[in-house]
Parts: structure tokens; C-alpha cells; sequence
């Protein structure tokens, strides 16, 4: 589509996809544990089996990622743990954009809004919660002193809630919201297709498409 910018490469998105397959997996089959009536669905522990498959998923995929696009993977994570003023200006005009629709009241952001720096923060953070409390409780539950394995249970279930909450918010801003339409334009198209629009590109990234303009960044990661 003439008018595109490129936002996201080929090895990116297969890794979206791949560890959004895997946790999707991992929510559905961890949230049997916490609704009752459900209960029948785990007999003989097949989703555990399931459980245990996704999480060797979750794990492998960001580890190749990493291995063999090391400078996306470090840019990635430079900018989730980066935050300014700019942030801080986001998060008091983001109610009257998600609320409102009023795109004229963001300040200019960069390759990731302070919204997807959040959620890509929590993203690696609980990751690794969910990765050592998981090791605990399915490899050393018999071994590991009782306030360990207390805790790993605590904090792995402060992840699922955290993080599958905050994945339904994700999802309806980057694919429900007014916003965020048409899907072929905007952040929906981003992860499809790899682009985005370049009016999308000016009113939701402008700091971001200037320094593609200007020769100062490469579109995409």
C-alpha cells in the first residue's frame, strides 16, 4: 500500500505471534486453577501437560529472538525501561484520549508510546516472574523450602493477574478502539503486515516518523 511505513520486521512479528500463542495457552490453562466448575476440564492433568508445553514455548521463542536479532531485542528493551517527561505528559492526557478520542491532546511519542512502554515492561518483568516462580513450583516443589514455594505460588499468581489484565486492555486499544481504525492502518496492521500508514505513523508516533524522515532511525525493528 503506497503511503506505508515500515514499523515492524518479519522476525519481530513471527515472535509476537508465536509468544502471544504461548501465552494465551498458558492464561487459559492456569485459569482453569482459579474457577471452580472447571476443575473437570484438568482431570488426569492434560493441561498441566499443556501448561508445562506453552511455558517451554514462552521461554524458547524470546531466547532465539534474541540470539539472532540481538540489536532489535536490546533496542527493544532500551526503550521499555526508558521513560522522561514526555512519558509523564502521556499519562495525564491518556484518559482524554482513551475516553474522549482526543488524539490532539498526546504529546508526540517515539517508536513506543508510554502505553506500549508499560505493557512491554510488564511484559519482561513478569515474564521473568513467571519463569522462576514456575521452575519452583513444577521442578523443585519438593525440595525448595516452604516459604519459597509459598511465594513462587504468590508471585506467579500476581503475574497471571496482572498480566492477563493488562492483555485485554492491549488488545482493545490496539484492535477495538476508534482510534486504532481502520485495522489495515494502525497497530493491528503493524503486527499483520509489518506497516502502518503514514498518517498513523505522524499522529500516533510523530517524534518517531520524523526520525525516519529525517534519516536518523530505520523504519522497523
Amino acid at each position: 500500500m503506497e503511503g506505508d511505513v515500515e514499523r515492524y520486521r518479519k522476525p519481530t512479528r513471527i515472535l509476537h505471534w508465536f509468544h502471544t500463542g504461548a501465552f494465551i495457552t498458558l492464561f487459559l490453562t492456569g485459569l482453569i486453577l482459579y474457577v471452580p466448575p472447571l476443575a473437570i476440564i484438568a482431570q488426569d492433568s492434560w493441561t498441566r501437560i499443556i501448561h508445562r508445553i506453552a511455558a517451554v514455548i514462552f521461554i524458547i521463542g524470546p531466547l532465539l529472538y534474541l540470539v539472532f536479532n540481538y540489536k532489535a531485542a536490546l533496542k527493544g528493551i532500551t526503550e521499555a525501561f526508558h521513560w522522561g517527561q514526555e512519558d509523564l505528559g502521556w499519562l495525564l492526557a491518556a484518559p482524554r484520549y482513551y475516553f474522549l478520542n482526543d488524539e490532539e491532546a498526546m504529546p508526540p511519542q517515539g517508536h513506543m508510546n508510554t502505553g506500549q512502554k508499560m505493557w512491554w515492561l510488564m511484559v519482561i518483568v513478569f515474564s521473568a516472574v513467571f519463569v522462576v516462580t514456575g521452575i519452583v513450583m513444577a521442578f523443585l516443589k519438593t525440595v525448595a523450602p516452604a516459604v519459597i514455594l509459598q511465594w513462587s505460588v504468590v508471585l506467579h499468581d500476581i503475574a497471571f493477574i496482572a498480566t492477563g489484565a493488562m492483555f485485554f486492555v492491549h488488545v482493545y486499544l490496539s484492535v477495538i478502539h476508534p482510534l486504532m481504525r481502520p485495522l489495515r492502518t494502525g497497530a493491528w496492521s503493524s503486527m499483520a503486515r509489518g506497516k502502518v500508514s503514514v498518517e498513523y505513523a505522524r499522529s500516533h508516533h510523530a517524534k518517531w516518523y520524523q526520525e525516519i524522515a529525517s534519516g536518523q532511525d530505520e523504519p522497523g525493528k
